[in-house]
């Protein structure tokens, strides 16, 4: 919501309850964060350092596509999405060409070839998933996309505490409650003044108007018109 008032094209304004929304939605998930890192021996800081940085682009690009999508309607989900992998591909592969990855996961999948068919489902999935939160960019805006998927990964960590039996905190309890406010905040309808009555006037205006221009003519039609 911050780097939409900031993204050329776009300039967006949000009334205050949302901003309140998103307050407690990102309270709500570090809250849940830092009770992970007390119960999940994996806790790793640099990992949240990484997902931060993520989470800052990924600001970015969602309001830079709603941008594309507002200023060029005829841009497609399936443009969009070819042009965000072509670009993301140079940022990607020269890391893992440096460090080996690419090798090492080369050797891994054909060492382990059920691999292959894994990664096909995946990149499947991967396309509908993007598919979806683009068409949701494009039809309302990247701060709802990104309510959107925020709610769907609270979702995430609270299905995978209940199916791999991980122990809940009250600070879980309270992180989870204050994600729902924030989702309840969200769902609020906005207060819009009535169209009705302006528009109402606008036709009478209107209608006057053509009374006034019609009423002219038949009084001279009335007036040319043969007594007999």
């Amino acid at each position: 919501m911050i780097m939409g008032a900031f993204i050329p094209g776009l300039r967006r304004k949000y009334p205050p309850h949302e901003y309140v929304s998103a307050v407690l939605l990102v309270v709500g998930l570090i809250l849940f964060t830092l009770a992970d890192a007390h119960t999940s021996p994996n806790f790793s800081l640099i990992g949240v350092l990484m997902v931060s940085g993520a989470l800052v682009m990924d600001a970015f690009l969602g309001n830079l596509q709603e941008a594309i999508f507002t200023m060029n309607p005829e841009t497609t989900q399936m443009e969009m999405l070819f042009c965000s992998t072509v670009v993301g591909m140079p940022f990607l592969i020269p890391p893992m060409l440096l460090t080996g990855e690419l090798f090492k996961a080369w050797n891994s999948c054909s060492q382990h070839p059920y691999v292959y068919g894994v990664l096909v489902f995946e990149a499947m999935a991967t396309f509908v998933g993007q598919v979806s939160v683009l068409s949701l960019v494009a039809i309302f805006g990247a701060a709802t996309t990104a309510m959107v998927t925020t709610a769907r990964k609270a979702v995430t960590l609270l299905l995978s505490y209940l199916i791999f039996t991980k122990p809940l905190t009250e600070q879980h309890g309270t992180g989870l409650l204050l994600i729902s406010m924030g989702i309840a905040l969200k769902l609020l309808p906005e207060n819009k003044p009535p169209q009705r009555a302006s528009a109402s006037s606008s036709m009478t205006k209107i209608q006057k108007h053509s009374e006034e221009n019609i009423i002219p003519f038949e009084n001279e039609d009335e007036e040319k018109r043969p007594l007999v």
